[in-house]
């Protein structure tokens, strides 16, 4: 991609959100990717179908950097079973443990039993600040561990995440190992926005990250390339409209 290398100069670290293995292939050599997350909403669209063998191959190719994986049963003590066994896969893995399960019952306990037994676990699905706060309490001092709040959800309600966001990284000053990560991304925006807001993660869906190479692009340019882009689709489409002499 053209023009990436202006990303090698923000602090924060963008990984690639998706369940494409030759994307993850394909993502895995540029440097500016400093990680990757999934999810299985991202797997069933990708038409996966075994989760460990999908896992497995994914981590024949992401050697060296993070990447992380969800458990998916709504059973606490099931969860845990499950995050032990992703966590087995390898040493790059962070274990992703949503806030809560479907019916609302939280899982700190369970993040805090994972924590303490040095699980890096990529808490996932938080969107308020009372519920960041109730993680980073627990978790143990020494381990790693990635903090997801979904801004762009948040943002899709009507709510500007900025405030959110950088409230929330100072909330986790506390937890030196713990990083805030910037979820559910949206425009390539958010990505500036993450950055100044004190993120240490941002995690970028593949059809955005396509869109980099048109950063600091003029924008007379593009204006022009859009209004080109209207007239060459209405001559395509044969529109006439008949006017008064």
């Amino acid at each position: 991609m053209n023009n990436v290398t202006k990303f090698n100069n923000l602090k924060i670290k963008i990984f690639a959100d998706g369940a494409d293995l030759k994307s993850i292939e394909a993502l895995n050599i540029q440097a500016y990717i400093k990680g990757f997350t999934t999810n299985p909403t991202l797997m069933r669209k990708s038409g996966i179908t075994d989760y460990k063998k999908f896992a497995l191959e994914v981590l024949k190719i992401v050697k060296n950097k993070p990447i992380s994986f969800e458990i998916f049963s709504d059973d606490i003590n099931e969860m845990e079973q499950q995050a032990m066994e992703i966590f087995s896969w390898g040493t790059n893995v962070n274990v992703k443990i949503p806030i809560t399960n479907t019916k609302g019952l939280s899982t700190v306990g369970l993040i805090k039993k994972l924590s303490s037994r040095k699980v890096a676990c990529n808490v996932t699905a938080i969107f308020t600040l009372n519920q960041l706060n109730e993680v980073i309490k627990i978790l143990a001092l020494e381990t790693p561990a990635i903090l997801s709040i979904f801004a762009g959800r948040i943002a899709d309600l009507g709510i500007d995440p900025v405030n959110i966001m950088s409230d929330a990284v100072k909330l986790a000053k506390i937890k030196p190992k713990s990083n805030i990560l910037w979820a559910s991304t949206r425009e390539v925006l958010n990505i500036f926005q993450a950055e100044q807001a004190g993120c240490q993660i941002i995690t970028v869906p593949y059809d955005i990250l396509k869109k980099l190479s048109n950063v600091g692009r003029d924008l007379k340019k593009s204006s022009l390339e859009t209004v080109s882009m209207f007239y060459k689709d209405a001559k395509a489409s044969g529109f006439t409209i008949k006017t008064k002499k």
